[in-house]
């Protein structure tokens, strides 16, 4: 497995830099042979604790500390199978700690870091690990300050770097199923919803996205009228084509039409068509959209703009399948599936007379609801991280953001959804060209203002106390909302949120979230 290839990941952007901070280890990866290429090609980040950076900086260290990495290479691999981390002394006694790689149920290797110990040196120790080091420390080496400044992890926080290494292993898995996919024009885009991450061009793993993903699988293969409501930005269109590409008329036209682009007697033209000498102009006759898209679906954006004379006329090809050109006298057959969207409340509009009823009715067969960005922040980082694929060009070193950015990003509410985050990353993609990890700077100045009025550093909500009670206070308000918001239902939070169900309701214990419940709401919706 190439994992150049996934350091781009936001997972993985961020996973390095947590781990810094918090705990001063480095990220590395082994392949599935137990090989560490980057030390293989001398690409060796000096690791915050000296007694390892000064081993892999020998020759002998460096063959030892390879040593060290197979002989846990070679617990997964006894394993069978073991996808869970596992710990692991390497021969300066500093802990490994590492979590397999698990492609299509084959072994690739697995995520590690090395070098902290699991409790502070005592005098003893401390005597035996400058000892041994004698053989790779270069001469004049201030090994008393080196043993101040060895990292030390403690049984709770080796549990959490545990969690992360499974999540970032989770995060490169799905992205390679996700690459095989797109390789493979074979692979059905109708597979386990709980298991992929997009619907067509629709990026998205977010809960309230996976019902939009269940919801369009089921109308797809229907030639039923679809209602699409949204903010603007939110795909309207992108999930009309994937429902018209995935259903009985993929190979027929695709047809749009914009209600809002045109006046009446454009708009009118442009469905229907005319006839010669119809009005000024009309040199011949010319087909309209509706006789072009005849076979097909017809994609109707912003309906709600629609003229009430045009909505008379809609309705009769809705119901009745024939339609008038302009100027014509003749009525023509057509046979469409119309898909309709708009970001307005066509139920409002139809109580203050702006929008017919009876069409109201007849588009609003089956109703599909996207949700706007803010409302899916789940799926941030993934719809990040493809627009920096999508808008990356070549000679670019940027590839991703840094933590403060995402940080910014995902705390803005995002009025221009989906298009506007597009938009921005495309921006900071050309401004940020040149640099490794684009910073928070330069965000727009819209953005950062919205977030941070005023200027200055970005701090998250809860950004107080020690870091694992943020950490630990934001999971358990994921999970209590995840609750609420599945109605108790545990296997499909724990699907949600990417950990296993037994782990989650050990998370519920602990956060003592399942006290107080009614024992049938406790379980409500499982069956």
């Amino acid at each position: 497995m190439d994992f150049e290839k996934h350091l781009g990941l936001h997972t993985i952007i961020m996973l390095r830099d947590v781990i810094r901070k918090w705990w001063q280890v480095e990220l590395s990866y082994a392949d599935r042979h137990g090989v560490v290429h980057d030390w293989q090609r001398g690409e060796i980040v000096p690791p915050p604790n000296d007694f390892c950076r000064m081993s892999l900086s020998s020759k002998e260290g460096l063959r030892r500390c390879q040593q060290s990495v197979r002989l846990l290479h070679e617990k997964f691999k006894a394993g069978r199978k073991v996808r869970r981390a596992l710990v692991h002394d390497c021969h300066l006694n500093f802990s490994i700690v590492g979590a397999p790689l698990y492609i299509n149920n084959e072994y690739e290797g697995f995520l590690f870091v090395e070098g902290f110990a699991r409790q502070p040196l005592n005098a003893r120790d401390a005597e035996l690990l400058k000892a041994k080091m004698l053989q790779f420390a270069p001469p004049n080496s201030d090994l008393d300050r080196a043993e101040d400044r060895v990292p030390v992890l403690d049984g709770a926080e080796v549990s959490k770097l545990s969690d992360l290494l499974e999540v970032a292993a989770t995060e490169i898995a799905n992205q390679e199923l996700e690459l095989s996919r797109r390789e493979d024009p074979a692979q059905s885009l109708s597979s386990d919803l709980s298991d992929r991450y997009r619907f067509e061009k629709i990026i998205g793993r977010s809960g309230p996205m996976m019902e939009v993903f269940r919801l369009m699988e089921k109308v797809a293969n229907s030639d039923s009228t679809v209602l699409i409501n949204g903010e603007s930005g939110t795909g309207k269109e992108l999930v009309a084509r994937a429902i018209h590409h995935n259903g009985p008329r993929k190979d027929m036209p695709f047809v749009v039409q914009n209600c809002s682009a045109f006046n009446d007697n454009l708009l009118e033209s442009a469905l229907f068509g005319h006839t010669r000498g119809s009005f000024t102009g009309a040199l011949r006759d010319k087909k309209g959209l509706f006789e072009v898209a005849d076979g097909g679906t017809f994609f109707l954006d912003e309906v709600g703009d629609m003229s009430p004379a045009l909505q008379v006329k809609l309705l009769r090809v809705l119901q009745e399948g024939t339609f008038l050109p302009v100027g014509g006298t003749q009525l023509k057959d057509v046979n469409v599936r119309v898909i309709a969207a708009t970001h307005k409340d066509l139920g409002e509009l139809v109580k203050r007379g702006e929008f017919r009823e009876d069409l109201y009715y007849r588009i609003n067969v089956i109703r599909v609801q996207l949700p706007p960005l803010r409302e899916r922040r789940d799926d941030m980082p993934i719809l990040i991280d493809h627009f920096l694929r999508k808008h990356h060009r070549d000679g670019q070193r940027a590839r991703g953001l840094a933590a403060e950015a995402l940080a910014i990003l995902g705390a803005y509410s995002w009025p221009g959804n989906i298009r506007e985050l597009e938009n921005e990353i495309e921006r900071l993609l050309v401004l940020g060209g040149e640099l490794e990890n684009i910073p928070a700077e330069l965000i727009s100045s819209r953005i950062r203002d919205a977030v941070v009025p005023g200027g200055g550093p970005f701090i998250p909500p809860r950004a107080h106390g020690k870091l694992h009670e943020a950490v630990e206070a934001l999971e358990r308000e994921m999970i209590q909302q995840g609750l609420l918001r599945t109605r108790y239902n545990k296997s499909r939070l724990a699907r949600e949120l990417g950990i296993s169900r037994s782990n989650l309701i050990l998370k519920i214990a602990r956060y003592g979230l399942d006290k107080g419940l009614p024992d049938d709401e406790a379980e409500m919706g499982e069956a």
